[in-house]
């Protein structure tokens, strides 16, 4: 298999699907990020059995986690994305340090709950499209006031509108070009984000 990514890390890419096939397995997901990022960031992409969680190391030699619920593809992308955002000292806070209100929020806490999750779901939109994979922006509030979706969608296209003008930040950014070499996608353009399409 030629997938002319450069692994950091001493690993074959034999355990990794074909790229050809676009399948999409987390188990190449966590491959991926973690021979990305497990040397220069000391962290790694973890498969959860509960809800998603960023775990800091607390001592050496252990790696920070970024745990992703039941082995969802799109769950991954999501938690990398926060990952991607969050600064240098958030990175040493269990979940970044965030406010987070489960699933049932009222009317102002989903107001709240979309405004912080605009960038990660903008990055994860741009994960998507990197891996070939369709792309749902998720208001995750089943049980709690009713959010307006297309709004929510819009202002996530909006943002990736100024990331595609001003550059994505540099971590995100070099997992995307990982996922473009591997499942062999095109460079983001403009019209990959069209709401009716997405």
């Amino acid at each position: 298999m030629n997938m002319n990514i450069a692994l950091p890390l001493k690993q074959t890419t034999a355990s990794l699907s074909s790229a050809g096939t676009r399948l999409h397995n987390y188990q190449d997901l966590i491959l991926l990020f973690n021979a990305t990022f497990i040397e220069t960031e000391n962290t790694v992409l973890a498969k959860g059995d509960h809800e998603p969680i960023y775990i800091p190391a607390r001592r050496s030699p252990q790696h920070h986690q970024i745990v992703f619920a039941h082995g969802y593809f799109a769950s991954a992308l999501h938690e990398i994305a926060h990952w991607c955002i969050a600064g240098k000292q958030r990175r040493l806070l269990e979940d970044y340090g965030y406010w987070y209100q489960p699933d049932g929020r009222n009317s102002k806490q989903q107001v709240e709950f979309e405004k912080v999750e605009v960038k990660p779901q903008a990055i994860e939109w741009a994960f998507s499209c990197a891996s070939g994979k369709p792309f749902t922006v998720s208001t995750d509030n089943l049980n709690g006031a009713v959010a307006n979706t297309q709004s929510f969608q819009e202002a996530v296209k909006r943002q990736i509108m100024l990331y595609l003008d001003h550059g994505f930040p540099p971590r995100a950014a070099e997992f995307m070009g990982i996922l473009q070499r591997f499942y062999q996608t095109d460079n983001l353009h403009r019209e990959m984000f069209d709401v009716e399409s997405a």
